[in-house]
């Protein structure tokens, strides 16, 4: 199935939509959704737990079943570094996620918890492994290659773009660099590779933006990391605070009606 790679179109981004849940997953496929990814970050939540490492891959792995459960749509699995600092377990990792029903995962080139960043041999190596073990699968399979020290501040964008080229010749599908200051280094990320980029709406420069803005910088994907699950979040914070702090329920009276809800999950 090359559903999902068929998705990913330099100047055409889709919008890969991070879930929690089932019934995110399925609220988001009957808006318009077109692929659906976990989120650590926002899993990691559900379980009140921190992101970094807070879930388990077997807890990951039985959470991306879920999703990939809840709607037809392909699903991206969120997989952090693959668990684990080889190659061969970060292979594993691949072979694990693909009999769990993902159309692809995403691979971070940080040693967590640190916000290190694995040498760069190290880290090519580990995308080699799952690029092989991608290639090696009986149906289609989207391994994304992720350089985070850009926003962990392991390294500079010269050196995000070095590892990108790197990736994208291990084996690489799709290359995310997350958080570049600017639209300019965005536009540069892009020219330096031929995969298809992914880019994060997040933050204050990205959610400003527009999906033309961002097509036009070339990228393929737009995912949502943990944003939507955190906005989600900010109801329930500031909503709290108003209840338990004043004494008063007005921000529930702008919330969705039970039946439009339901109408969405059927």
């Amino acid at each position: 199935m090359t559903q999902f790679r068929d998705l990913h179109q330099p100047g055409n981004p889709f919008i890969l939509a991070n879930a929690w849940d089932a019934g995110s997953a399925k609220m988001l496929a009957a808006l318009g959704a077109q692929a659906i990814a976990t989120s650590s970050a926002a899993h990691a939540f559900t379980l009140g737990r921190t992101d970094g490492l807070g879930v388990t891959r077997d807890e990951a792995l039985a959470h991306a079943q879920d999703l990939v459960a809840a709607t037809p749509l392909p699903v991206q699995g969120d997989f952090e570094n693959g668990w684990g600092d080889d190659p061969e377990t970060v292979a594993e990792t691949v072979r694990l996620a693909a009999e769990a029903g993902l159309a692809g995962v995403c691979i971070e080139d940080i040693r967590l918890p640190s916000p290190d960043a694995y040498d760069l041999s190290l880290a090519v190596e580990r995308i080699r492994a799952g690029a092989a073990a991608a290639r090696a699968l009986p149906h289609d399979f989207v391994l994304t290659a992720r350089a985070d020290g850009i926003m962990t501040g392991a390294y500079d964008l010269d050196e995000a773009i070095q590892r990108l080229q790197a990736f994208e010749a291990a084996g690489a599908d799709c290359l995310y660099a997350p958080l570049p200051k600017t639209l300019n280094d965005l536009t540069r990320i892009c020219a330096s590779v031929t995969a298809p980029v992914n880019v994060l709406a997040a933050g204050p420069t990205y959610t400003a933006e527009t999906r033309a803005s961002l097509a036009a910088c070339g990228v393929a994907r737009i995912s949502l990391g943990s944003a939507l699950a955190r906005a989600t979040h900010r109801v329930i914070h500031d909503a709290a605070l108003e209840m338990f702090g004043e004494g008063r329920f007005s921000r529930l009276g702008t919330s969705i009606s039970g039946d439009k809800v339901d109408t969405l999950l059927t």
